[in-house]
């Protein structure tokens, strides 16, 4: 199976990435600044809960769009020679 090496390739990332942020958890920068201090405020994550319902429809409308316009431009059986 061809999807196998990858699959684990992106588990083996994922892993890496966790286990450093379990290894420091309460803490962004260490000795320094914990979750709670790197927080944005109440009031910047009002703007983005606003703002995210308009501007991700739009984004998801213009991917779909990009890909609908590419569509079968890359033949199987181009490549590297």
């Amino acid at each position: 199976m061809e999807a196998a090496p990858f699959f684990w390739a992106i588990v083996l990332f994922v892993m890496g990435y966790l286990g450093i942020a379990i290894s420091i958890f309460p803490m962004i920068v260490p000795c320094k600044y914990t979750i709670l201090d790197a927080a944005s405020s109440a009031s910047t994550h009002a703007f983005l809960l606003v703002g995210a319902p308009f501007l991700l429809p739009i984004i998801l409308m213009y991917s779909g769009w990009s890909y609908w316009m590419f569509r079968g431009k890359v033949r199987a059986d181009i490549g590297y020679h």
